[in-house]
């Protein structure tokens, strides 16, 4: 079989290989803060680090032993204890969410606090939609006590689907219940694991306490990561690129080193999300350097042989919009070309403080014609079908030819949302407008969207483990 597959790539091996000395150089000679005493106590008895009070400086040979140390693919199942795919080994995987403060209404853009019924609505609907792969951390509940929050998001996005969690804890006091209550509720969480623990460096060059003792409690409870580098570039980092994709990196790998020292072995996927700072509005979002330098930061695991996690290209617009495509489309069809790994950020908007479903309705339609496109076609003979075009001729038809019978139906992209309309068509239903026809199709997809058979029994179980965790 021939198949035809886009490529895309930025980094030669050179400059790869000039990124890997430049964030050296910067572990080596700057290094980094450590915020946990525990960490600093660690580094300093394990002799593979220069410790002085809390500023960790970390030699070539010993960030290159965590590299070699960390395995290169993850694997990962659904909730149910079901294998699901490898993260690093295989195509992209893309993901909703996360932490926003507000949800849009899919019938006017209106914006609500978000509380439990959109984590549960948003949670289902991604559920329904099959290219997405993992549900993350999708907002931040205003409608329980703060203190229990997290618990309570956890549990909702727990019970309304079976895809794996990638999970963001506010509140570190709330993490190790929150795994200690999905151990509770579905067990085999280090041997079947659906559940992905999120975490961030504070840049520039800081490994926060919070961050740092997450870390540890994932390690010990055998579970995979994530650490993902956010800049604001002009402010936490460089403004110019180089300078960002190198600081970012020396975070990463300053991360991957203390997990490495903590427990050789442990799985852990890395990446970045370069965002750019608008001093004149005090905005920050993504401009098209911040995709090179998601690309780039999965050319750079790639070469480490380590699982990517990367930017979705969210936040951006006022909604499921014009301005929110842009960056959607380029972040899904650049992103879709590289070596796989985890995009799991999906449908946020307003500068990711809210989650419109439409957006989630919307990007779904993008990744399918983006994996569709980094699939390529198959070129051989079988598929060239030159029986059939000697039989057509010179102005002959292909209508009924076999190839033709055999494949209309998935031989082209047919959208799930936007029907394909004439201009006659197009007047005859008054002139609709697409975002009018998305409206619809997300709230009827709302509706549809069913919760798994055993939401109600692991709300009830899991809503027991809160309040006894309150009374505690």
């Amino acid at each position: 079989m021939n198949n035809t597959r886009p490529t895309l790539t930025l980094l030669n091996e050179e400059q790869i290989q000039q990124v890997h000395a430049f964030a050296l150089q910067i572990l080596s000679e700057t290094g980094v803060r450590v915020d946990s005493p525990w960490a600093v106590d660690m580094l300093r008895r394990s002799g593979q680090a220069q410790v002085e009070e809390r500023t960790v400086r970390f030699p070539a040979e010993t960030v290159e032993w965590a590299i070699r140390s960390a395995p290169s693919g993850v694997d990962i199942f659904d909730r149910q204890g079901n294998p699901l795919f490898t993260l690093g080994n295989d195509r992209l995987r893309f993901g909703v969410g996360v932490t926003a403060l507000y949800y849009q209404r899919p019938q006017d853009d209106s914006l609500e606090p978000f509380a439990r019924t959109h984590m549960q609505e948003m949670s289902r609907l991604a559920n329904s939609l099959p290219l997405y792969d993992a549900v993350s951390t999708i907002g931040i509940l205003r409608d329980v006590p703060e203190a229990v929050a997290d618990l309570y998001a956890s549990l909702d996005m727990l019970a309304n689907t079976t895809k794996p969690l990638v999970l963001l804890i506010s509140e570190g006091a709330n993490f190790a219940p929150t795994l200690d209550m999905f151990e509770q509720l579905c067990g085999g969480l280090a041997e079947r694991p659906f559940v992905i623990p999120y975490f961030n460096p504070v840049s520039p060059l800081v490994l926060n306490a919070d961050t740092l003792d997450k870390m540890r409690t994932t390690i010990q409870r055998g579970l995979p990561f994530i650490l993902s580098s956010y800049s604001m570039a002009g402010a936490t980092t460089p403004i110019t690129p180089a300078g960002t994709l190198s600081l970012l990196l020396a975070e990463l790998l300053a991360g991957l080193t203390v997990s490495q020292m903590i427990k050789p072995g442990t799985p852990v996927l890395l990446g970045m999300l370069p965002v750019y700072f608008d001093m004149r509005t005090m905005v920050n979002f993504y401009d098209p350097q911040s995709i090179l330098l998601n690309l780039a930061c999965a050319e750079m695991m790639a070469y480490y042989r380590l699982p990517h996690c990367g930017t979705s290209g969210s936040g951006t617009g006022w909604g499921a919009d014009l301005i929110a495509a842009d960056t959607y489309w380029m972040n899904t069809l650049t992103a879709a070309l590289t070596k796989g790994g985890l995009a799991p950020f999906v449908g946020d908007t307003l500068t990711s403080k809210v989650i419109s479903p439409c957006t989630l309705v919307y990007v779904h339609e993008v990744i399918e014609q983006c994996l569709r496109f980094a699939e390529g076609f198959q070129l051989d003979e079988a598929q060239a079908v030159l029986d059939e075009i000697a039989k057509a001729g010179p102005g002959g038809s292909f209508l009924g030819m076999p190839s033709t019978r055999k494949n209309f139906r998935q031989g082209y992209y047919t959208s799930a949302v936007f029907p394909r309309l004439t201009m006659e068509k197009w007047q005859a239903e008054g002139q609709p407008s697409a975002q009018a026809v998305l409206r619809q199709k997300t709230i009827e997809q709302m509706q549809s969207a069913t919760a798994p058979e055993d939401s109600k029994d692991l709300t009830k179980k899991g809503e027991a483990f809160i309040r006894q965790f309150v009374r505690m």
